[in-house]
């Protein structure tokens, strides 16, 4: 996650050493976005019969390496084919780890494991994006990608002599993936929520050090105020997963409404250091939120195809972090830095009336 985030607090200084707008600077995140929609169902089916620790053990070595290359590039071009291996890691990585605590764990502390999971999101909001946003800017850019490349290394390590044996159970072929998101309405219905939410985060968020920057916050800042951010989405994740095993919808419903607060409250607030730090904090909160109850949403759904759904959300996330980056970079080239914001709000509100239609459905079905 780490890898995948960590040009959000770099593409300034990217683009200004390679050449680029910050809006095409934003290609990093679309294309590995783009490529990890692809390859979470076509991982998931092509490793079906491997053992689930040598697939992921695989999967992080290739972020590991593909972070390297990113730090010895000479040129924008060499950084995206490094962005597109890393898609084909975080697709793949993602549609198996996402599932992986009902097979680590009893049923009943599932949603738990989960949010520990996923907890690796929001860690990687905490210390990954901003202390790489530090690092690059004390010592530059390419030492930020290469500290990262370093750390997938140890990951694989860490994997490999650590983490049990999980064996496949079920292998999938690409027939399922239809068949689970046509048949079943509650994936559908998760599937749409996150492709809104995460679409409407990504749009505004992957912007936010050029938002700030307009506002007159001081770019030194910045770093410190993604870290504020990263700590309320620790706090939201397991907040999350807490409330999740009894109110998923609520908890759902709250984090559209909180994400659309947010950046309404950026957009119309005449920004300093101090009230950008309350915004990021709630928005924190309500993304850090996100992954682990969309997630549980999608695995609760479909309780026996857990990897086929599985990979249908993380192709859904990952195309909405690649659509959000590249209607984002547009918007900023062609409309203006703030209409970011109010595009994202946008979509959480749409998200926040598909959570309300799903419940209403179910009411009336259980009638």
């Amino acid at each position: 996650m780490t890898s995948e985030l960590l040009p959000v607090g770099l593409l300034s200084p990217v683009g200004s050493e390679l050449d680029v707008s910050e809006g095409a600077a934003g290609l990093m995140l679309t294309v590995p976005g783009l490529v990890a929609t692809v390859s979470a169902p076509l991982v998931t089916v092509a490793t079906g019969r491997l053992d689930r620790r040598v697939v992921l053990a695989a999967l992080i070595g290739l972020v590991g390496a593909a972070n390297l290359a990113s730090a010895f590039a000479t040129g924008f071009t060499t950084v995206l084919i490094a962005r597109f291996l890393i898609g084909i890691s975080v697709g793949g990585f993602w549609s198996i780890s996402g599932g992986i605590a009902l097979r680590l764990v009893p049923e009943r502390h599932a949603p738990r494991a989960t949010a520990v999971i996923f907890g690796g999101v929001e860690t990687a909001s905490v210390f990954g994006v901003p202390i790489g946003t530090f690092l690059g800017d004390l010592t530059g850019w390419r030492n930020a990608f290469a500290a990262v490349g370093v750390l997938g290394l140890v990951s694989l390590v860490c994997i490999a002599l650590l983490m049990p044996k999980v064996p496949a159970r079920r292998t999938i072929g690409f027939a399922d993936l239809p068949r689970v998101f046509l048949g079943n309405a509650g994936v559908r219905a998760g599937i749409a929520i996150t492709f809104l939410g995460v679409t409407g985060h990504f749009l505004a968020y992957t912007f936010i050090r050029p938002i700030l920057q307009a506002d007159g916050v001081d770019g030194a800042l910045i770093g410190v105020l993604l870290l504020a951010f990263g700590l309320a989405g620790i706090c939201g994740n397991f907040v999350a997963g807490a409330l999740i095993a009894r109110r998923m919808r609520q908890t759902a419903a709250g984090i559209a409404a909180i994400l659309a607060l947010a950046m309404v409250v950026l957009a119309v607030v005449d920004n300093t250091a101090v009230t950008a730090a309350a915004v990021l904090v709630l928005w924190g909160a309500g993304y850090g939120a996100l992954p682990v109850t969309f997630q549980t949403w999608i695995l609760k759904a479909a309780p026996e195809t857990t990897e086929a759904a599985s990979s249908l959300y993380v192709s859904t996330f990952n195309l909405s972090i690649a659509l959000g980056s590249l209607v984002g970079g547009l918007a900023v080239d062609g409309i203006g830095t703030t209409s970011v914001l109010w595009f994202g709000a946008a979509l959480a509100v749409l998200a926040l009336f598909v959570v309300g239609g799903s419940r209403r459905a179910k009411a009336t079905t259980s009638r």
